[in-house]
């Protein structure tokens, strides 16, 4: 714990001196859309103006798997499921508000609620009656909330590392992360950071935080790297981000009440997640009477990504479980 305070009490001196020289401006939407969307992506505009983009990609007859990332990533984090699932799925899958190509949106709302309509506006756009929906982290927090209001339209549920409601055991889990994740999700929930960082260059805390959210695997590269950097640099994401910061998790009153939900669940988790413990997974399953848990010894925050085939083999199995 004294090396975690050191540690966030250097990263403030360290970003207050160096402000003066880590200012960088946006790059422009078109350029950064031009980099990284492809011949799947399209694109539903809303009502109000706003624009999100998804792909519709594999197999155009098989069951509907809905996937949606965690914060600070985007649809590009589901590609290598994609791959492996895309044989016998119909895999969709969408970029949030304040993330990806969807970023900044009119009315400047990035909360639950928002999410939840995002996910809806694109099932609908596509004719999904019902299909299994999947989240990662933020995502996952997105996943089960989606649920509890539309469950006759959720088969099934793929919760990956996922954020939990924010009444359960804050505290405990809070003791037992102590390890150092990554620092600009805390550094967000200053406000004093907050107050500058909209002008900022996130180079030097994405690096550490992809490192440490993926736990050190190889498939932190400079070309993961660089995508994460581009998108969140994308013109008015950075806005949109601070926007968001602090709004998903917010209380609800009456908490959710996860008990509600009936439909398979399968929990996959990284006993190395620095993120959200692993602990959190018995909780999961202690408050859900349909689950079916995979613990992963050797990997983290983003199991998807760092071993793609491994975990897409879990869903497989549960899949075909399902169908039986």
């Amino acid at each position: 714990m004294r090396f975690l305070k050191w540690f966030l009490g250097a990263i403030v001196i360290i970003t207050l001196v160096g402000s003066v020289f880590l200012f960088e401006g946006d790059i422009p939407a078109s350029t950064v859309d031009a980099k990284y969307s492809n011949s799947e992506s399209s694109f539903l505009v809303l009502e109000n103006g706003g624009r999100i983009h998804y792909r519709d990609q594999g197999q155009s007859t098989g069951l509907p798997i809905v996937l949606v990332h965690g914060a600070m990533a985007s649809l590009h984090t589901w590609e290598p499921w994609v791959q492996v699932l895309g044989q016998n799925y119909r895999l969709v899958t969408l970029d949030l508000p304040a993330h990806g190509l969807t970023g900044q949106l009119p009315g400047q709302d990035y909360g639950a609620d928002a999410f939840t309509a995002t996910i809806e506006a694109v099932v609908n756009e596509l004719g999904l009656n019902t299909f299994v929906l999947g989240g990662n982290s933020m995502g996952g927090g997105a996943t089960w909330r989606y649920s509890l209001e539309n469950p006759d339209r959720v088969r099934a549920m793929l919760l990956v590392d996922s954020v939990p409601p924010s009444h359960w055991a804050q505290a405990e889990r809070d003791g037992e992360n102590e390890r150092s994740g990554p620092a600009g999700f805390r550094l967000l929930r200053q406000g004093w950071f907050k107050a500058i960082a909209r002008k900022l260059d996130p180079a030097p805390l994405i690096g550490q935080g992809l490192r440490s959210a993926y736990n050190d695997s190889p498939v932190v590269d400079d070309q993961l790297i660089a995508r994460y950097y581009d998108l969140i640099m994308r013109e008015g994401t950075r806005s949109a981000i601070l926007s968001r910061a602090g709004s998903f998790n917010e209380e609800r009153d009456p908490p959710p009440d996860l008990s509600l939900l009936k439909q398979p669940t399968l929990i996959m988790w990284g006993a190395q997640d620095v993120v959200i413990p692993v602990s959190v997974a018995a909780q999961f399953e202690a408050n859900m009477p349909n689950t079916k848990t995979v613990i992963y010894e050797d990997l983290g925050h983003i199991p998807m990504e760092e071993d793609p085939v491994r975990t897409a083999t879990d869903v497989l199995l549960f899949l075909e479980a399902l169908e039986e």
